[in-house]
């Protein structure tokens, strides 16, 4: 090839990203240059030939031509095929299996791209979701077909949630529980019922004297950071856990029901949460009108009745208006179990959980402003469960909600404060009341019919127990005496089902101490038109 042929400039080396045809070293083969070599036939990937074909050396280091590629609406394409080849008019299996393979290789970089964005969301809200939900909390209720053994107490046929809010970093009182509701759910009947408890309650936390029960998180988490001169997260994740430990067992103290899980969410975690969604709806029942200072900021809440559209600030400042309302915090609180129902229509209505971007989105905001003890199977499960409750079988309740107004308003050396309208610290008809309205879900699945006999002695000791079993739920259909020819020495407990009602036998054997018997020994309490017969004998307390 003489000297004119080697400028030609349809000759050029064939080169793409960086990669060019040379001799092996040995001066046989083609090889490669390495990326960035310095070698002089080294090329960028625009390094190509004259646009309809490309050249590259042979083992001779000599410049070939490359036949060029021809055009497709041409009679001569049409003719040889796609890639110059032709069978009987038709592309040879070679060229079959080459495009096939050029397919798959594309739709299998689409799915790639597809299946590492969705993963990638996934993962990280996965990874964010971890940081939340870390776990501690149990509620066999959450389980299908429960074993009877898993349940303590009763009350734990459901799934009791602690919420509480607080201001958070940058307000005044950020550890401050302004907002404390129970939420608790009947997964069998698929209702639920949100029970707020006013912040001014004056409560005794035993070891911390007397205080309003929005103290209480506070002081708990306090009793470790004043014992302590170290600080960092181990200190300050010790200090929650005493926080939540001390405000959980209060709050079982007043309502007189287990608590399973609780959730914290600071002011900025609920503005976003409202904001990520969307905003919220709901039908306001009563006009608020309220200048207000909120967030820092000079704030007029001005809410007509009827139905109303909620973004996030407007949303926190609803929630927490009560000084213009008439009866303050009682409002406020209604207003919060309001807002909370809606806020879960509108995930629910979204398939946030289901939708990756918005999961991730949550998460990110919720990671810094939300302590929980769920962990992510429990919360998923919960999720599962609330998408089959109906906001209308969601019940409000309140303490101070005629006709059951069960506490009252005070004040104490200049404190204004509420207290059981029974009295300081006596909650019995708090706790019977919250029992009754939240029934066990299996104590209310089996309704078990149940006659209590006194066989002790001790007059009116059957009415007293049937006061006690009712408030707990249970369904006392008859209190008597026991048949006066037989002697009872300790408490018995007939099961006159053999076993049918396991949980409501569960809980009875619980509560009294004793293993239920299936054998009736006096035939007169055949006669009973009972599911269980309960004997007390003189050593019952």
């Amino acid at each position: 090839m003489n000297s004119n042929q080697n400028k030609d400039p349809r000759r050029r080396r064939l080169s793409i990203d960086g990669v060019s045809p040379r001799p092996s070293r040995s001066g046989g083969s083609i090889g490669f240059d390495k990326p960035g070599s310095s070698r002089p036939e080294s090329r960028k990937l625009d390094d190509f030939g004259r646009s309809e074909g490309f050249t590259a050396r042979n083992s001779s280091n000599v410049l070939i031509d490359i036949p060029k590629r021809p055009k497709f609406d041409t009679p001569e394409s049409k003719k040889r095929g796609l890639f110059g080849r032709r069978k009987h008019g038709r592309l040879d299996s070679f060229d079959k299996k080459k495009r096939r393979k050029r397919r798959l290789k594309i739709a299998a970089v689409l799915i790639l791209i597809l299946v590492t964005l969705f993963g990638f969301l996934m993962a990280k809200g996965y990874i964010n979701l971890r940081k939340i939900f870390a776990g501690g909390g149990s509620a066999a209720a959450l389980e299908e077909n429960v074993d009877p053994s898993k349940l303590r107490v009763e009350g734990d046929g459901r799934i009791n949630i602690l919420v509480l809010g607080r201001g958070g970093l940058g307000h005044e009182g950020p550890d401050l529980t302004d907002t404390i509701i129970l939420v608790s759910i009947d997964p069998i009947s698929k209702k639920a019922g949100l029970v707020s408890i006013p912040r001014d309650l004056y409560v005794s936390v035993p070891g911390e004297g007397s205080m309003k029960i929005n103290s209480v998180y506070y002081t708990g988490k306090a009793e470790v950071l004043n014992h302590t001169s170290e600080r960092g997260k181990a200190v300050e994740k010790r200090a929650q856990a005493s926080g939540f430990n001390l405000v959980e067992k209060t709050v079982e103290d007043v309502l007189g029901v287990p608590v399973h899980y609780h959730v914290m969410v600071d002011f900025s975690g609920f503005k976003e949460a409202i904001n990520t969604v969307g905003g919220v709806d709901i039908n306001v029942p009563q006009a608020v009108y309220e200048n207000m200072r909120i967030d820092g900021r000079n704030y007029t809440l001005n809410v007509k009745p009827g139905p109303h559209h909620f973004q996030g600030f407007e949303a926190l400042a609803y929630s927490r208006s009560r000084h213009t309302s008439s009866r303050g915090d009682f409002d406020r609180a209604e207003r919060q179990r309001l807002m909370i129902v809606a806020l879960k229509d509108k995930i629910l209505s979204l398939s946030t959980f289901s939708n990756p971007a918005k999961l991730s989105k949550l998460s990110d905001q919720f990671g810094n402003h939300v302590q929980t003890n769920f962990s992510t199977g429990d919360i998923t499960k919960l999720y599962e469960l609330v998408k089959t409750i109906k906001s209308s079988k969601v019940r409000s309740i309140g303490l101070s909600d005629p006709p059951n107004d069960f506490v009252t308003t005070a004040y104490m050396n200049g404190l204004s404060i509420v207290l059981p309208t029974a009295g300081l610290n006596n909650y019995d008809a708090i706790r019977y009341y919250i029992r009754t309205v939240l029934r066990d879900s299996y104590l209310n699945m089996e309704n078990a019919r149940i006659v209590i006999l006194n066989g002790s002695g001790r007059p009116g000791l059957a009415r007293d127990k049937a006061h006690e079993l009712r408030s707990y739920g249970y369904w006392v259909v008859k209190e008597d005496n026991a048949p006066a020819n037989l002697d009872y020495p300790k408490t018995t407990i007939i099961d006159m089902k053999h076993g049918d009602k396991k949980y409501t036998r569960h809980y009875l054997e619980k509560r009294f101490g004793v293993q239920a018997t299936d054998n009736v020994s006096d035939p007169a309490l055949k006669a009973y038109d009972a599911d269980f017969v309960i004997i007390l004998g003189n050593g019952n307390s």
